[in-house]
């Protein structure tokens, strides 16, 4: 049978209100009294009920985390940013993973909400007009974390994407490439076809170079993709000699197709990446990289969470955090 916290009160012959105090660290208890209760609750191994707990405070200290994909090495760096900074919280998490697809998203969203969480932090790669919707009603705050909210109605937590881009495409240019290929995940997502997208054209145009549309291959972020897409880009009659990849993935992609064509990595072409992930660091040559800085985003985004779920001040709801590129060794050093 379930221990509860009349078993422990009887026990210890203490009222139910100092047992309550001991467990939820109220200093206002005798040293001797809170020794008693705690010998008690271990004997017992007693376990406060949160769902009792939550109906008496209206918080059950659960946080929701919704991400896109666990087995991407990038939202993973993210939810154990998110994570570690809910355990110093004293807050639980419930995990889901959403498939990338709207409709399981929403569902998630409504699930979470119905187990009565506190809040919500949720990454998403593209924000639609229904979960817009769904979050501007949620009765919880909840918090974007490497996802745009255009509305700005959201809190974010994100890096300035169309910067480190423009970055990024300069580094080339600067290497004296002007056939510069953009490969990345669907433009539909808002960081891709907004910003990245964006800023690519930008720095060509800013260095007199033609945007050449042929260049631009977009499909979806995976490994598969990038190789595909070298096989493609490698096959025009005037190719690329620089590849600027949206992720990792996409960026070794490219590296492996262009190795298996007998390419060198990087004296024939040059590949820079956008995530730094940890799989920046296990392809060789290692990927020169626009680090996001993943752990960061996660952990920024709960603790700007606490803040909201408790009433605090925020000075700034959208956070942009610093970013920088990762010199490595598929882009040459000057």
């Amino acid at each position: 049978m379930t221990v509860t916290i009349y078993d422990v009160a009887r026990e210890a012959n203490v009222s139910m209100a100092t047992v309550s105090r001991v467990v939820n660290g109220n200093q206002n208890v005798k040293p001797a009294t809170r020794k008693k209760v705690l010998e008690v609750i271990e004997r017992l191994e007693y376990r406060p009920n949160a769902v009792a707990r939550g109906l008496a405070s209206k918080k059950t200290t659960t946080v929701g985390v919704i991400i896109p994909d666990i087995a991407n090495n990038v939202y993973a760096e993210l939810a154990r940013g998110v994570e570690d900074i809910a355990t110093m919280y004293r807050y639980n998490i419930i995990l889901a993973n959403s498939d990338q697809h709207e409709d399981k998203e929403l569902q998630l969203l409504d699930t979470m909400l119905g187990k009565q969480v506190d809040g919500i932090v949720m990454m998403s790669d593209e924000v639609t007009e229904k979960m817009q919707q769904t979050m501007d009603h949620s009765p919880v705050p909840i918090v974007l974390a490497g996802s745009v909210d255009e509305s700005q109605t959201i809190a974010t937590v994100n890096i300035d994407y169309y910067q480190a881009a423009y970055e990024a495409i300069t580094l080339l240019i600067q290497n004296g490439h002007k056939r510069i290929a953009f490969v990345t995940g669907p433009l539909t997502y808002t960081i891709n076809g907004k910003f990245k997208l964006e800023a690519y054209k930008k720095a060509l145009q800013d260095a007199g170079l033609p945007i050449d549309e042929s260049l631009i291959a977009a499909e979806e972020s995976s490994y598969d993709m990038g190789l595909e897409a070298w096989e493609t880009l490698s096959s025009l009659e005037n190719p690329p000699t620089a590849y600027f990849a949206g992720s990792d993935e996409l960026a070794i992609g490219l590296i492996h197709g262009a190795q298996d064509a007998g390419k060198d990595v990087p004296e024939d072409i040059e590949v820079i990446s956008f995530e730094n992930s940890k799989l920046a660091r296990m392809v060789r040559p290692q990927l020169t990289s626009v680090a996001l800085p993943l752990y960061d985003i996660g952990a920024v985004a709960m603790r700007l969470l606490t803040k909201l779920m408790n009433k605090e001040p925020v000075e700034d709801e959208a956070v942009i955090l610093p970013h920088r590129i990762e010199h490595r060794q598929s882009v040459k050093s000057k």
